[in-house]
């Protein structure tokens, strides 16, 4: 009886901190010039698409705003140095699909040597959140948007110009920014920690691109959303952050599904889409630092918008729906296998060394490895 009563007790305690880890919104120190900021950086290009009547053209570009996201907030030379790099490799991942889109036998491999190298330079220099994610993100949708050799330069060239767009805007906001509040000191490299750049890098790479193998295998309807998914739940710093973003992204793109279908159901033309991108990403941008799971609600419609607009209503919304709820799911279970992989010690040890073997040893930091 006794062990019974010590058992329930544990459960309602484990459930009472769910529910608290659910319900708390953390404080944000985040400025309202950065979500209208990152609104206009998405939501302009689209704009621009529905006035010259092409909004598939708008939303590459659209796409390739969310580059004001790597933003960081440090001195205003850091800042520049850092968006034009993250716009360039931006459009690198993003290529990168579009090519691969032509030759599809290269398509998993292609994804998971995006995941291992974009997450190996984030963590290198210290990039913030998203970290890898849009990155994985843009090749993923290149990746399986329709097109022809042709169209290849026009597609990379109108997400360039999103980007460049996006640097622009994070210019103006950071002249503004800057002298109401001050930025951050530069972050140093992290030139000695193997098994974080490296070994974590790895890991997370193979299993994103796992994910797409799986999602393949499955035959799913819309199979990039799964390394995506998986991408976003694998990050977290610990076991226990990385069950709280699998149980977010589950709960709040079960929500914002609803809340897609309502919008979908809607009478939407090019300049609504226009306006609910922007709406969106407003919301989304306020939202995210206090609580994931509820910026995950508006994530969902977003980013079917910037995926799908172009096809609306060729295709009845509860597929759309159902697809994005199962790649959801399977990228969200991935992510969570990988990441108790991830952290647990004997996995690392082991990955550790087959890495240090197939690595030439001068490229291996000789000191300060976590776990040595």
């Amino acid at each position: 009886m006794m062990r019974h009563h010590w058992t329930w007790h544990r459960i309602k305690a484990l459930a009472h901190e769910e529910w608290r880890e659910l319900v708390t919104f953390n404080p944000s120190d985040r400025p309202w010039q950065m979500p209208f900021s990152a609104a206009l950086a998405a939501g302009v290009p689209m704009l621009i698409g529905a006035y010259f009547d092409h909004l598939d053209y708008g939303l590459i570009s659209s796409l390739g705003g969310m580059a004001f996201l790597y933003l960081p907030r440090t001195p205003l030379h850091h800042r520049m140095v850092s968006m034009m790099a993250a716009g360039f490799g931006y459009a690198a991942c993003y290529t990168l699909g579009l090519v691969v889109h032509l030759l599809p036998w290269l398509l998993v491999p292609a994804i998971t040597f995006t995941a291992i190298l974009v997450t190996m330079l984030c963590r290198f220099y210290r990039v913030g959140p998203p970290g890898s994610m849009f990155f994985v993100m843009a090749a993923a949708i290149a990746a399986y948007t329709p097109g022809d050799l042709m169209q290849l330069p026009l597609k990379a060239g109108l997400f360039v110009l999103g980007s460049l767009l996006a640097t622009l805007i994070a210019m103006v906001y950071s002249v503004v920014v800057l002298r109401i509040r001050d930025p951050l000191p530069v972050p140093p490299l992290a030139t000695d920690d193997f098994e974080h750049v490296v070994l974590d890098a790895v890991v997370i790479g193979v299993f994103v691109g796992g994910a797409l193998a799986l999602a393949q295998a499955l035959q799913l309807e819309r199979p990039y959303w799964v390394p995506v998914s998986c991408l976003a739940v694998i990050q977290g710093l610990s076991v226990r952050a990385i069950w709280n973003r699998h149980l977010h992204r589950l709960l709040g793109t079960a929500i914002g599904l609803g809340l897609a279908a309502v919008l979908l159901a809607l009478p939407l033309e090019k300049w609504s889409i226009a306006f609910a991108v922007i709406a969106l990403s407003f919301v989304i941008e306020t939202a995210v630092i206090r609580h994931y799971g509820f910026a995950v609600i508006f994530i969902t419609p977003l980013t079917i918008f910037l995926a799908d607009a172009a096809t609306l209503g060729q295709e009845p919304v509860h597929q759309i729906i159902e697809a994005r709820f199962i790649d959801t799911v399977v990228g969200c279970v991935v992510g969570l296998v990988g990441g108790v992989c991830l952290h647990h010690p004997g996995f690392r040890h082991v990955t550790a060394g087959l890495i240090r073997r197939l690595i030439p040893a001068y490229l291996i930091p000789a000191k300060h490895d976590r776990g040595d």
